[in-house]
């Protein structure tokens, strides 16, 4: 039995609680947030503990880590408090899942990385599983996707679109989701997952960032504290890789009038590949073989998820893994430099609209400060 502990209550917090709820052989058996509501929230959505104890609760995560409780933690608190959260747990002997963005910035990223290495261990020697929970990846008709351009079927990827049409942000405890400082900006908060599923889908770090974006419709008429939120609704960014491969971003989030939030592409010398989400399609064509109108359409539905969720399923996957992980059964497959390149790519993104020029990343992830976080270099193209 895997015993989590849950940093942070909120509506993710309850989330990735109602998703282990699902898994044989975890529990939820600890979690910790200063806010009683959020407390009470997570108390009421635990599953009853199989030793028959009740759930324990705790106002902060030290006193949840020095509990003793916990074989693994999940950081669901805000972002800004991601960094010393994780760095306060790094020499207690658990495992961890950090809820995205990784940090809100490249550097407090950076030193997660040096902090931990890239082969952390506990005491006894044993891995120690750090994870981002980069849950796109996992939900089915990505994966799906994924898997498709992986048989090498369309060629190597050279374009990947991702659309993002969508509803405003939603209230969360404090309101400290609505000012950029809290967040890391909407492209590092919000599409980091979209930049993590470029990276992955190309196997390159991002090398040039060049976007467009603004505050046109959302938030403009609240204010916290004489404030008036300053977060980004919508955006056009590209990114570039180092073989010339692209990857471009839509994102609205005063779309929520529409058929699909999701539609992700990938193209390549030899064909195409998309994903169509919440509509679950997947399509694909091969030069030669199809045409316009006339592709390969298949409906995913993984049946071996047992709670949807908010995500389509994709938390319930990626909890699957985290376990099979911590019991050595597979390896890591969101590493901290995954949650690392995800906010970089973001924050480029914000940098070149605030300046109105394109970005080299290397003016965030210098190769200088990369090499000294330990970790080796990211695997080449494919």
């Amino acid at each position: 039995m895997i015993r989590y502990g849950i940093i942070g209550t909120g509506m993710m917090g309850v989330e990735h609680i109602l998703n282990i709820n699902s898994i044989d052989g975890a529990e939820v058996v600890a979690i910790s947030d200063p806010h009683p509501p959020s407390i009470q929230a997570g108390v009421d959505a635990a599953a009853p503990r199989s030793d028959g104890d009740e759930l324990a609760t705790f106002a902060t995560h030290t006193e949840l880590l020095d509990s003793g409780l916990c074989d693994a933690v999940v950081v669901v608190s805000p972002n800004f408090t991601h960094h010393a959260i994780v760095t306060d747990i790094a020499p207690h002997d658990v495992h961890v899942m950090i809820e995205k963005p990784l940090c809100t910035t490249v550097d407090d990223a950076l030193d997660l990385m040096t902090t931990f290495g890239p082969a952390p261990t506990m005491s006894d020697g044993s891995p120690k599983i750090v994870w981002v929970a980069l849950e796109y990846r996992y939900m089915p008709p990505v994966a799906a996707m994924i898997d498709q351009v992986r048989t090498g079927d369309i060629g190597r990827p050279r374009m990947v679109s991702i659309t993002e049409h969508r509803f405003p942000f939603l209230v969360k405890v404090g309101d400290w989701n609505r000012f950029s400082e809290n967040t890391g900006g909407t492209l590092v908060e919000k599409c980091c997952h979209f930049f993590d599923l470029m990276h992955l889908i190309t196997s390159e770090n991002p090398v040039r960032v060049y976007a467009s974006g603004a505050q046109d419709v959302n938030h403009l008429d609240e204010t916290y504290d004489g404030r008036v939120p300053d977060i980004l609704d919508n955006a056009y960014v590209i990114v570039d890789f180092a073989s010339g491969a692209r990857a471009m971003l839509d994102l609205c989030m005063f779309a929520e009038a529409t058929f699909n939030q999701e539609e992700l592409s990938v193209i390549g010398a030899r064909g195409k590949v998309e994903s169509l989400i919440p509509e679950g399609t997947v399509r694909k064509g091969l030069r030669g073989t199809h045409d316009i109108g006339k592709v390969e359409v298949e409906l995913v539905h993984d049946t071996s998820i047992l709670h949807e969720g908010l995500h389509h399923g994709s938390s319930f996957v990626e909890h699957t893994r985290f376990c099979a992980a911590i019991r050595g059964e597979q390896e890591i497959e969101v590493t901290l430099a995954d949650g690392m390149w995800a906010v970089a790519t973001g924050a480029a993104a914000h940098r070149s609209i605030d300046e109105g020029r394109p970005v080299d990343i290397t003016e965030l992830v210098s190769p200088e400060a990369y090499a000294a976080t330990g970790w080796p270099a990211r695997k080449e193209a494919r």
